[in-house]
């Protein structure tokens, strides 16, 4: 088989260099390949039985058409200085022309017209006077929120969209390698039927998503594709009462808050809050089980969760950050009998671990049913959770409660996006035809940002900028 373009990944950076081709009236003939399902048929068991199964052979939540971010809750960043290091790459005012075409995309295929984060201007400055008494920066950004179930029905708009346009589409099917020949992509291997099958192509786009992370991490290490080790996040998900979020739920939506607490002075920001929004799970091919949330435009819950991610920057000679991260949430699972675990902010404190009956005689009732109470600490390494303890009391000075005993706090959450590609501006790597976006790639984080790497790379292949 021969095509013009070849698509790994169907997450947005993926998804929208498709749809930009299209709606320049392109005639390249184009293949998505998928590890997981169409949007439509994905579906986790979990709703209905209340625990998760480990589904094989990948996690219905983090793979499939639209990717993990769509199977969260669906929230679009609206400025350049919020997903990444993408602007750094291409300039910050391109960055931002392409979130507003992007968003207006968006909005065409219905997303809500409303925009969180504006407005309140006496509430928002009198956070930022409390963020900055309490050392924290406070980072101003709109977010359209989708919504878990109303991203599924946009996402699902795309997807025929794409189809009806003359796009293929090969779910269940995983890439196994690349075809590299003298520092040229010819095409990728994939697993079919029959075995392993070669398809080629003039032009490869890798969109795997955090998902692929440490897949596309292998591939730059064999065929000598130009990157380097990155950021990795490791961190908690949070969860309280929304009476203590309240005013910053009201003025911002999602608070983006970020601190350098004493002794490291570490990066620790706060990312992906979900008012009235629920705690979940998500599994990977290896087995490990991490902690997200997730929010529904209809369905709310009493409580609010946010994740609190350290940021790790590793220096020579280690070379491994995502296989140091798998780590640790492996060791985590290990204490968690392959569930996520759970523990009070008081009990951290007091040095002891969360027993399920004092949990349930908490204010804050988890929304993640099948969490273990334990103790987090025993796995999480001390310079992380001393990051993590100081930022909360710092976060204390904003939101008065929320270093309070019976604050939720879950884990492992690990962000894969460490390996970062080498590209210069026209999103080329080193080896001529393959080009690396979306979160995988190391330069974005998040919905938009990796939409928006999609929509550019579009640009950049019709030909037409």
């Amino acid at each position: 088989m021969k095509y013009d373009l070849i698509i790994v990944g169907s997450g947005p950076s993926g998804i929208f260099t498709a749809l930009e081709l299209i709606k320049r009236k392109s005639n390249i003939k184009m293949l998505i390949i998928e590890k997981g399902k169409p949007v439509n048929e994905r579906h986790c068991p979990k709703s209905e039985i209340g625990h998760c199964v480990n589904c094989k052979p990948s996690c219905a939540i983090t793979t499939g058409f639209s990717g993990a971010g769509a199977f969260s809750d669906g929230k679009l960043s609206l400025s350049y200085e919020v997903g990444g290091d993408l602007p750094e790459l291409i300039g910050s005012d391109l960055a931002q022309e392409l979130i507003n075409y992007t968003d207006k995309v968006y909005l065409e295929l219905g997303a809500d017209e409303k925009i969180e984060g504006i407005g309140s201007n006496d509430l928002i400055k009198e956070i930022r006077k409390n963020a900055i008494k309490a050392g924290l920066k406070l980072v101003d950004c709109p977010i359209r929120h989708l919504g878990h179930e109303k991203a599924h029905e946009l996402y699902y708009k795309i997807q025929t969209y794409l189809a009806d346009n003359g796009v293929d589409m090969m779910f269940g099917t995983e890439c196994k390698n690349l075809v590299i020949e003298d520092k040229i992509c010819k095409g990728v291997i994939i697993e079919g039927k029959n075995g392993e099958e070669t398809i080629t192509a003039d032009e490869i786009v890798i969109a795997t998503g955090r998902r692929g992370a440490d897949w596309l991490e292998k591939l730059c290490t064999q065929h000598n594709i130009a990157h380097k080790p990155g950021t990795v996040d490791i961190g908690v998900r949070v969860e309280c009462r929304n009476e203590i979020m309240e005013k910053v739920n009201e003025a911002l939506y999602e608070s983006k808050l970020i601190g350098y607490p004493k002794p490291w002075k570490n990066k620790v920001r706060t990312f992906c809050q979900n008012p009235g929004g629920f705690v979940a799970q998500e599994n990977y091919d290896n087995d490990l089980a991490v902690v997200n949330g997730h929010s529904y435009k209809g369905k709310k819950s009493e409580n609010t969760n946010l994740a609190i991610l350290v940021s790790h920057n590793f220096t020579e000679p280690f070379n491994q950050p995502i296989e140091y991260a798998q780590a640790v949430g492996m060791l985590t699972n290990m204490l968690g009998a392959s569930h996520i675990m759970v523990q009070r902010f008081g009990d951290i404190l007091d040095g002891k671990r969360t027993w399920r009956h004092e949990l349930s005689k908490s204010n804050v009732k988890p929304t993640l049913k099948d969490a273990v109470a334990g103790d987090i600490t025993a796995a999480m390494p001390y310079r992380a959770m001393t990051n993590i303890i100081e930022f909360i009391k710092m976060l204390d000075i904003v939101v008065p409660g929320f270093a309070s005993t019976e604050t939720l706090l879950y884990s492992p959450e690990l962000k894969f996006y460490s390996n970062k590609v080498r590209m210069d501006k026209n999103l080329n790597t080193n080896i001529k035809g393959l080009h690396c976006l979306g979160d995988s790639s190391g330069w974005t984080r998040g919905l938009m940002m990796a939409s928006i790497m999609g929509v550019l790379m579009g640009r950049k292949l019709s030909g037409d900028e």
